[in-house]
């Protein structure tokens, strides 16, 4: 066990979870923009899909530790149909027709100058 995890084998300091967007569309991480999954969806939907994505992204690693091309594209396709599904691929979930922004860096988007001043008052917070 490390020293950083506790007796249950977690981190003792576990990541804060990702920042959101103030409309609710995208999280942050690494200061790039990643689209959520689209509120709408019936809870019990929204977790079917998570567990199918799940389940295929498990499969893309068993895919990649055996060498089999063939399972990996299939397990890849899985994980993008189980994206679109969830609204964090293919068209966006908004109808406002606000642009789609996913995966660039936040400071080349409409979202900059609030995370700039998010960021510059955490700085005077510490």
């Amino acid at each position: 066990m490390s020293p950083r995890a506790t007796a249950s084998g977690r981190p003792a300091n576990p990541a804060p979870a990702p920042l959101t967007t103030p409309d609710g569309r995208y999280l942050i991480v690494r200061g790039r923009l990643w689209r959520r999954a689209n509120p709408a969806l019936p809870e019990e939907a929204r977790e079917r899909l998570v567990s199918e994505l799940m389940a295929a992204r498990r499969e893309v690693g068993r895919a990649l530790r055996a060498g089999d091309e063939r399972a990996l594209r299939e397990a890849r396709r899985r994980v993008h149909a189980a994206k679109i599904a969830l609204g964090e691929r293919g068209p966006p979930w908004w109808t406002d027709g606000a642009p789609d922004e996913n995966r660039r860096l936040v400071a080349s988007t409409t979202y900059a100058r609030w995370y700039d001043e998010l960021r510059e008052q955490e700085a005077s917070v510490r």
